[in-house]
């Protein structure tokens, strides 16, 4: 992935992204229409939303102990069974206690991109699932997991902050990411990412009522069930990306027209935006979708009236396409890349997590994997 002073230069757009690197800077450019928001969830009452200006007392500490408990490693039967996933109503009364009493480090000369991120590298890969088919070894397409190195079909959000060894910079961020593996179509090797950039940011033109991410939420963005052409120009494509001058699209595509090829030094690259509101009740919900939606710049909706950071995967490949093609492990027949998903089971360290939005989004300042400087800019 490019370096931090390389993609300082990003303009955030809504949704739907993809990016062209020129001459060492980065420039967004639209590659699909905003992402519909997702079904309705009915929200508990929450506690008031924290302000834009931090109180002036000092930040509690939370316990790594207390951030697991927001999710049930164990539920209930009846919630197994429904696939609602509550949240741990003290634990999250106590992230918001917490991030109101977050005080703001002085703005500086920081850039203006309301956003912090995470750099992961490839962990492992393993047909599992913990989101869609939890304790069910062997179950999934094969997946290819950065961050938390622990991962497998039986992880809970206990185990995210027990076992802590991550490939993701900074280390306080021990949450799990995953995507279907990416195969040659001749050779049938997989094709494993080489740069995973996840961005934790505002895709609004304002933060007015943002809060910290709930500790142990999980969601799924793009749909795994998804069979159509991926042709040049097509919603929802792989594209190219590199320093110089050319074509998002490639200068030529695959023998079935579903894949790019990308002129030296180009690769592919995808990226994948998650929702930025929540319900306020739920980690998780049966499509793993109908507890988040998608908000406007005036606000989220009614059944999910929490503004959360929206989470963006900025993906790279190490590869640069062929007549061949390729196929995604959730659809190894039609070979289209419309099938690409992406699965966040989120786990920061709660201080960590709490410091970087009041810093990044609801100051709008630019933030790298070190969190904040605001001389560092």
């Amino acid at each position: 992935m490019p370096s931090s002073a390389s993609r300082r230069g990003f303009a955030v757009a809504a949704a739907g992204v993809a990016v062209v690197l020129i001459a060492g800077t980065a420039v967004w450019v639209s590659r699909a229409d905003a992402p519909a928001p997702q079904g309705v969830s009915v929200a508990r009452p929450l506690p008031a939303t924290a302000a834009a200006s931090p109180a002036a007392s000092v930040m509690p500490s939370i316990s790594a102990a207390a951030s697991a408990s927001s999710l049930a490693s164990s539920p209930p039967a009846a919630v197994a069974e429904t696939g609602w996933i509550p949240v741990d109503d003290a634990a999250w009364d106590a992230q918001v206690a917490a991030f109101r009493s977050t005080k703001a480090d002085p703005a500086g000369d920081a850039g203006n991109l309301p956003e912090f991120r995470a750099d992961c590298q490839y962990s492992h890969r393993l047909p599992d699932d913990p989101i869609v088919a939890p304790g069910l070894p062997g179950a999934s397409h094969m997946h290819s997991f950065v961050g938390n190195k622990a991962v497998d079909a039986d992880t809970t959000a206990g185990d995210l902050m027990k076992f802590t060894a991550t490939t993701c910079e900074p280390a306080v961020d021990h949450s799990a990411y995953w995507v279907p593996t990416l195969y040659e179509a001749d050779t049938k090797k997989p094709v494993e990412t080489t740069g995973f950039r996840v961005y934790y940011r505002s895709i609004r033109d304002n933060s007015t009522g943002i809060m910290p991410t709930p500790s142990g939420l999980r969601m799924i963005a793009g749909d795994a069930k998804k069979r159509v052409p991926t042709p040049r120009g097509a919603q929802g494509q792989f594209y190219c990306a590199f320093y110089g001058p050319g074509d998002v699209d490639g200068y030529a595509r695959s023998d079935n027209g579903n894949w790019p090829i990308c002129a030296k030094p180009a690769s592919l690259h995808f990226m994948l935006q998650f929702p930025d509101c929540w319900d306020g009740k739920h980690l998780d919900s049966p499509n793993h979708k109908d507890h988040v939606a998608f908000g406007t710049n005036e606000r989220c909706p009614a059944a999910h009236p929490v503004r959360i950071p929206a989470v963006t995967f900025d993906i790279a490949y190490g590869a640069t396409g062929s007549k061949a093609g390729y196929y995604l492990s959730s659809d190894p027949t039609g070979k289209s890349a419309s099938s690409m998903h992406g699965d966040a089971f989120l786990m920061w360290k709660t201080a960590a997590m709490n410091q970087r939005v009041r810093n990044c989004i609801a100051q709008r300042r630019t933030c790298d994997n070190d969190g904040y400087d605001p001389f560092s800019y």
